[in-house]
């Protein structure tokens, strides 16, 4: 009897101690949430002395990751478009829309809980689909050039089943666009944002 026992003791702490949302190369992932694209302060300076500021944008997201090995992921992010309002000495100068895929190579650390962060990095390419000068510049063809940049990815999944989880995190994307007002170079715009993110992930 206590060698029964203590081998269903043994088996019933093995369970315990498996890993949680355990990724294995060729699983895919699917994620679907919301997420927040908040710019860093002082935008640059656009003609003149005055800086810009770039307001928060909200949106849909969605994501895709394939594990190339355990725990190693290849992960790409994209989204309904962001929009943004663009401000000069407290007075809104133009509004703008972007989309900004992000592809990133990531790491899921393997533990003995329901929380599994990871961490990852790679590049963004940031379209800006539209960009129209409002207020003082209204009248005017504005343009934002599309951005290459870095991209810094960390976050945690709380598993609620071996196939689904909510997840947590956060990326920092280097976006940077030279600007032209009819067809001039007027100055860049500084992003660099931190985006927030919440989704519902689900695991093939």
């Amino acid at each position: 009897m206590k060698t029964i026992t203590a081998l269903t003791l043994a088996t019933a702490l093995a369970s315990a101690a498996a890993p949680a949302l355990a990724q294995s190369q060729g699983d895919i992932t699917v994620g679907f949430g919301l997420g927040a694209v908040i710019p860093k302060d002082n935008n640059g300076v656009l003609a003149g002395p005055t800086p810009i500021d770039v307001d928060n944008g909200y949106s849909l997201t969605i994501t895709g990751e394939y594990f190339i090995a355990d725990n190693v992921g290849i992960e790409l992010l994209a989204a309904w478009p962001f929009s943004h309002d663009i401000d000069s000495g407290g007075v809104k100068i133009a509004e703008v829309k972007h989309l900004p895929p992000t592809l990133s190579l990531q790491y899921h650390f393997t533990n003995n809980s329901q929380i599994t962060p990871f961490v990852g990095a790679g590049i963004n390419y940031t379209t800006f689909t539209e960009h129209k000068a409002v207020g003082p510049l209204a009248g005017n063809a504005l343009d934002l050039d599309d951005s290459w940049g870095l991209a810094l990815h960390a976050g945690l999944d709380y598993e609620l089943s071996a196939n689904r989880a909510l997840r947590a995190d956060v990326r920092w994307i280097n976006i940077e666009s030279d600007v032209k007002l009819n067809g001039v170079n007027i100055g860049k715009a500084k992003i660099d944002p931190w985006v927030l993110g919440v989704s519902y992930v689900l695991k093939f």
